[in-house]
């Protein structure tokens, strides 16, 4: 199977809910690799790697969140693949480095 890459970006409650816990949780159940952090604006972002059938599954859940969490919008954006990580992290806070692909 073919690696993949994801960025996603999480808008809406999903600070304070759980919802880092959530998504690595979710991302060890699926064998995927990556990292999730708050973002300082009040967002949850973060990267997914493993195969494309089960990011799509992975994000499905993410869409969703945890029960306290309620989102309004899930962005996402297709990266590289990297080498190296073994495992799905939870980072700390921090400035999002989240581009949308709109531009203008």
């Amino acid at each position: 199977m073919t690696s993949k890459r994801v960025a996603f970006k999480v808008h809406g409650t999903v600070q304070g809910v759980g919802f880092r816990d959530f998504t690595q949780k979710c991302a060890t159940g699926y064998n995927l690799k990556g990292w999730t952090r708050n973002t300082t604006c009040g967002r949850v972002e973060g990267e997914v790697q493993g195969d494309e059938e089960t990011i799509k599954k992975f994000m499905q859940q993410i869409d969703k969140g945890p029960r306290l969490a309620h989102v309004v919008k899930l962005e996402r954006r297709d990266m590289e693949p990297l080498e190296g990580e073994d495992r799905f992290s939870v980072m700390r806070t921090g400035e999002s480095e989240f581009a949308s692909e709109a531009r203008g």
